[in-house]
């Protein structure tokens, strides 16, 4: 038999085959293309799932922020701790109200820790030291509180395609207490540095309003310099403007100066911050908010002068020596000793409190006023302190326990002409209180005689008088109405006796003197541009009274000015009418940078800062971001 082969039908055959095979990779292809463009887009579709539950949570948490920033600076860290106590913050999550078209209704909020309808907050830790970079040259207390919070979101529909989906979201909130010592300068209100001397700022600048400078001296800033306001070079105390290129000023800091940036908000009601060292009225509580920032109440010792209730010659004296209670401001001591001196005549301060003197008087030709003067010998009040029987039994060093603050209030009612202060003297040597300090607070003008804080009890012979070292100094403030620094050589009589002039030996300061300490204080503020509606600026905040002009005044200080004065209230004018400046060496104490330099009863600012972001996994609060 024969057979017959024909190739085309073979051909035919195998081109079948290949198409058909084609045809199959092709549709597995497609198959393939299909599946990966169905899991590409069920991807896309969580990945925005995810991103906006994300969202959803990064809202939550900036909620609770943002509650807790303004009941922390409102409040303090103790508003923040009784808000949290009472699940404020945890139940504080987004809800329908705050959106017209019900958005936040497709959301679940969850606290990580499976509790629906709250957010996590809690205090992780506390913190203290150096602030992160954008804060450089300022720190907190040790004592800041560190709080996390922590949102997680998922989708409110179950059936839902990307239910499961969780968004996260974390900050950790450090309540940032800066002790107002941190700044070099810190002015609430305008901050002039018009006319100034010459003068080099080492630490950090802080108006809470506008800043002035423009001057024929050199300003130096080697740190920050911020305020609230603008800084400009206007005219001032009738001189000026300045054009910018000759503002005469340096600006080192990074960045030199940034304006316009939020208040500083401190620990206390700075609208009316003179209450700080007023008397606290009738009836107020010790531990209330306004209470516990009082001075008055934070004092170890309070030491109060008034006329005499029964018409005699002397004035009446109360001491009370207080401690503190389970925590509580020392004003809240319910069992205080109290030593009461209804005539307090010379004989008998001398036998009882031989620090103190009522006797003094002198004029201060600024305030064209007698000063009726409650005059303090600090040494004396350190060695009578450490034997006094009534202070050791109530404030026994052995347990640490030290009166680190003095409270001195001269409330006697005087003429018009008369003007009731305090005065300190023999202060070279502070009490170092278990190297804790010695600050002194009043509501009255103070004068400070001759040096202050140059020297320990171990470092008699190595004074820092005359220097920028304050290796031998002890943590220190002065607290007043408003401050004025008298030389060595100032003479009572003389005020009285002798009209000013420059060049008169009369009043020669002699002898170049050091402060220091903190200055917290007041001014009489500019009210124009003439010399006598200028405040004198910040180089005139220590007053004088002295011819100054060949003697030289060191400032180891932190300059604070929070209030106006409400007892000396005359305004400032020009060098040549009551006293002739000196050779101002004002500087940034550096042992202000440490919390162990932080001086008894500095007020905080009260700084919060995000002090760590991230986007933890879901059901997670332990995540550890870090500090920066």
């Amino acid at each position: 038999m024969k057979t017959t082969n024909n190739p085309s039908v073979r051909r035919g055959g195998f081109a079948l085959i290949l198409v058909l095979i084609l045809i199959g990779v092709s549709l597995l292809i497609l198959a393939g293309v299909m599946n990966r463009t169905q899991s590409v887009a069920t991807l896309n579709q969580r990945n925005n799932i995810y991103n906006v539950r994300c969202a959803a949570a990064e809202a939550a948490v900036e909620k609770t922020y943002a509650r807790m920033v303004f009941d922390f600076q409102r409040n303090g860290p103790g508003g923040v701790s009784n808000n949290w106590a009472a699940l404020y913050y945890q139940t504080n999550i987004p809800n329908t109200t705050e959106s017209s078209n019900s958005y936040w209704a497709d959301f679940v909020f969850s606290d990580a820790n499976g509790n629906s309808g709250r957010t996590y907050v809690q205090q992780v830790s506390t913190y203290g030291g150096p602030l992160p970079s954008a804060y450089t040259g300022l720190y907190c207390t040790s004592n800041s509180p560190i709080y996390r919070i922590v949102s997680n979101v998922t989708g409110a529909n179950s059936n839902a395609p990307g239910a499961s989906v969780v968004g996260t979201a974390q900050i950790d909130m450090l309540l940032a207490l800066v002790p107002l010592n941190t700044w070099a300068i810190f002015y609430n209100g305008l901050l002039e540095f018009s006319t100034c001397a010459p003068m080099t700022v080492n630490g950090r600048v802080q108006a809470n309003g506008s800043i002035y400078v423009g001057s024929g001296s050199t300003l130096t800033f080697n740190s920050g310099v911020s305020c609230t306001g603008t800084l400009s070079s206007p005219a001032n105390d009738g001189q000026g403007p300045w054009t910018s290129s000759t503002w005469n000023v340096a600006f080192n800091g990074t960045p030199g100066y940034t304006t316009n940036v939020a208040s500083v908000t401190v620990s206390l009601n700075m609208t009316n911050s003179h209450f700080m060292i007023d008397i606290p009225p009738a009836g107020e509580s010790p531990t209330s908010t306004t209470g516990q920032q009082r001075l008055y109440n934070e004092a170890y010792l309070v030491l109060l002068v008034t006329n005499s209730a029964t018409g005699g010659t002397n004035p009446a004296v109360q001491l009370t020596i207080q401690s503190s209670v389970n925590g509580a401001v020392p004003g809240n001591d319910s069992a205080p000793t109290v030593l009461s001196y209804t005539n307090a005549s010379s004989g008998v301060l001398s036998s009882n409190l031989p620090f103190l003197s009522l006797t003094n008087t002198a004029y201060d030709r600024r305030e064209s006023d007698t000063n009726i003067i409650t005059q303090i010998d600090v040494g004396r009040l350190d060695s009578w302190m450490k034997t006094n029987t009534y202070v050791q039994t109530k404030l026994p060093a052995s347990s640490s326990v030290y009166p680190t603050i003095l409270y001195v209030a001269d409330r006697r009612v005087n003429n018009a002409h008369q003007l009731s202060s305090v005065r300190l003297v023999n202060g070279a040597q502070l009490p170092a209180n278990g190297g804790n300090g010695f600050t002194v607070a009043t509501p009255n003008p103070l004068y400070v005689l001759g040096n202050y804080n140059v020297q320990t009890a171990s470092s008699a012979t190595n004074a820092s008088a005359a220097t920028t070292n304050t290796t031998y100094t002890v943590p220190a403030a002065l607290f007043s109405d408003a401050l004025t620094v008298l030389s060595s050589h100032w003479s009572d009589a003389v005020s009285f006796t002798t009209a000013y002039s420059t060049g008169s030996s009369a009043y020669n300061a002699t002898s170049s003197d050091t402060i220091n300490a903190a200055i917290i204080t007041g001014t009489v503020p500019s009210t124009g541009t003439t010399s006598s509606t200028f405040s004198g600026g910040v180089h005139n905040l220590p007053r004088l009274l002295e011819d100054w002009s060949n003697d030289t005044l060191w400032l180891n200080t932190s300059i604070l000015r929070l209030w106006d004065s409400n007892m000396a209230t005359s305004v400032f004018q020009n060098p040549g009418v009551y006293y002739a400046p000196p050779t101002r060496n004002f500087s940034f104490d550096p042992k202000f940078l440490s919390p162990n330099g932080v001086p008894p009863g500095i007020p905080v600012a009260l700084v919060p800062i995000r002090f760590g972001w991230l986007v933890p996994p879901p059901n997670s609060v332990t995540t550890q971001p870090t500090y920066n």
